[in-house]
C-alpha cells in the first residue's frame, strides 16, 4: 500500500510539472490550446474561475499584480491550497487538513466563492 501512495505522489508531481511547463510556455490569452470559459461564452458573466489560466501564466512569470487582476481569488487561494497539499504529506498534517478542509471550512470556502462570483460581476 505504501508504494502505491508513492507512485500516486510521483505521478501527481510529474503531471503538475508538465502542466506548469505548458502554462509557463504558452500564454492562454494568445494560444488556441486553452478553451474559453463556457459559462462566460453562454451568459456573458464571469464565473469564479474566469481568468485563472491567464492568472496562472502571469504567476509563473512572477507578475503577481497582473495575476491578481485576472483572478484575485486564485492568487489568494493558492497559499491555502498549497498548505493543504503539504499537510497531506507531513507527519501530523491530518489535524491541519481537518482544520483547513473540514466541514466548516468547506462552507466558508463555498460562501467566499459564491460571494466572489457575485461581486466580480457587479464591478
Amino acid at each position: 500500500m505504501r508504494s502505491r501512495g508513492v507512485w500516486r505522489l510521483l505521478v501527481g508531481l510529474a503531471t503538475a510539472v508538465v502542466l506548469l511547463a505548458v502554462y509557463y510556455i504558452y500564454d492562454p490569452s494568445r494560444c488556441a490550446l486553452f478553451p474559453p470559459c463556457p459559462w462566460y461564452s453562454l451568459t456573458g458573466y464571469q464565473c469564479p474561475g474566469c481568468g485563472s489560466q491567464r492568472a496562472l501564466h502571469a504567476l509563473l512569470h512572477l507578475r503577481i499584480v497582473e495575476a491578481f487582476y485576472y483572478n484575485p481569488l486564485l492568487v489568494v487561494a493558492l497559499p491555502y491550497l498549497a498548505t493543504g497539499l503539504i499537510a497531506e504529506y507531513v507527519p501530523g498534517g491530518a489535524r491541519w487538513r481537518r482544520a483547513l478542509f473540514g466541514r466548516r471550512a468547506s462552507w466558508v470556502a463555498l460562501v467566499v466563492i459564491v460571494g466572489f462570483w457575485v461581486v466580480r460581476n457587479l464591478w
